[in-house]
């Protein structure tokens, strides 16, 4: 085993988590719950899954960062002679970050509040925001993984 497949390992595998795991909520879990589920029971179990996803996404970012920088170091000696494809992988790492960031600090006490004092509608609208935002970071999340992919294979 090389110095480099532990590192790209856990970097594959804490993408995939993250952007694994928006594709799931986006595309399977939130049609699942629309139709299995009443509104206010609908966004309870979202207070939930964002508690327990975003713990994971915390471990992903840590993972993919740390994992990265070491990769950079091994492959290619730093980041001043690091490739333009990693530059812009770069860039959308931080671009979802902030995003993410942005949900977890901003919108997700806004939803639990709402939920708390059962203001359905306003839950519903913040929701509704969390979910554009989970969306453009999900489109993000896979033009990283296409650009690291198609450079995997030249």
């Amino acid at each position: 085993m090389t110095a480099f497949a532990l590192p790209y390992s856990l970097h594959v595998l804490a993408a995939l988590i993250w952007v694994g795991g928006m594709f799931f909520a986006w595309l399977v879990l939130r049609p699942a719950a629309v139709v299995a589920l009443e509104g206010p029971a609908r966004l309870r179990l979202w207070v939930e899954v964002f508690q327990r996803f975003f713990g994971w996404v915390w471990v992903a970012v840590v993972v993919l960062a740390v994992s990265g920088v070491a990769m950079i170091h091994l492959h290619f000696s730093g980041f001043e002679t690091a490739p333009k494809y990693v530059q812009v992988m770069i860039g959308g790492f931080i671009a979802m970050v902030a995003l993410f960031i942005r949900v977890q600090s901003l919108l997700l006490p806004e939803l639990r509040k709402a939920v708390g004092s059962e203001d359905w509608p306003a839950g519903a609208g913040v929701m509704a925001r969390i979910r554009r935002v989970v969306g453009i970071n999900l489109l993000l999340g896979v033009a990283v993984v296409l650009v690291a992919a198609s450079r995997a294979v030249i």
